[in-house]
């Protein structure tokens, strides 16, 4: 995945939104439900090295959000289309 590869400081250089569903668009939905842009941003405020995520789908299952709650997502889709203009897509 496009941010496992760069440092912790990185920061975005551009922004997209997602045009179609993808597996992707879907985890993205999750973490910007949650408070945050992205996997990478998750990991450098949370600190965490593994993120439950399903095993069956791939996506995530639970994130913690900055005040310290949970959110729990099903192993079903969750970004509905006429959700998925929302998600942003970050090139870094």
């Amino acid at each position: 995945m496009f941010w496992s590869i760069h440092d912790s400081n990185s920061t975005p250089k551009s922004m997209s939104r997602a045009k179609d569903w993808t597996a992707e668009v879907e985890n993205l939905y999750r973490f910007q439900q949650a408070g945050y842009r992205d996997e990478l941003e998750y990991r450098q405020v949370k600190q965490v090295a593994v993120i439950d995520k399903w095993p069956e789908t791939g996506f995530v299952k639970k994130l913690q959000r900055r005040d310290n709650t949970f959110y729990y997502y099903s192993r079903n889709r969750e970004c509905q289309d006429k959700e998925v203009h929302k998600v942003k897509i970050y090139s870094y």
